[in-house]
């Protein structure tokens, strides 16, 4: 399972760079979320995800035991999931208004600010 993990982030990593070295912003905000996806993808492939097993402690053990789930990778990839929403959506409202004042999203045609 690791070893499909890593690829299948890798293939992630590769379409978000691609999709970020576009000339549009909308598609740069495209790879930026797609490389958040891949970075959530390594965070659990890091956890070593055991499934049916609970992240549990006996009421008699000091540490678990057997093979158990490690749940904070889970709250960090949740954490990471909020705020990237929050980034894009902030992103998203940046390039409505960057589109609204200049009348196009290429990136080679928003060289100055100087010439609005």
């Amino acid at each position: 399972m690791q070893p499909l993990l890593a690829i299948v982030a890798g293939g992630l990593f590769a379409a978000g760079i691609y999709m970020m070295l576009r000339r549009s912003i909308i598609k740069l905000v495209i790879g930026l979320g797609i490389i958040s996806h891949a970075i959530n993808l390594v965070i659990l492939s890091m956890g070593h995800l055991e499934p049916g097993a609970p992240p549990l402690i006996g009421p008699d053990a000091m540490a678990p035991v057997g093979p158990y789930s490690d749940p904070l990778p889970q709250a960090l990839i949740l954490t990471a999931i909020v705020i990237s929403f929050g980034v894009q959506a902030f992103a998203l409202v940046l390039i409505k208004r960057s589109y609204q004042e200049t009348g196009t999203d290429d990136l080679n045609q928003l060289k100055s600010t100087e010439e609005l």
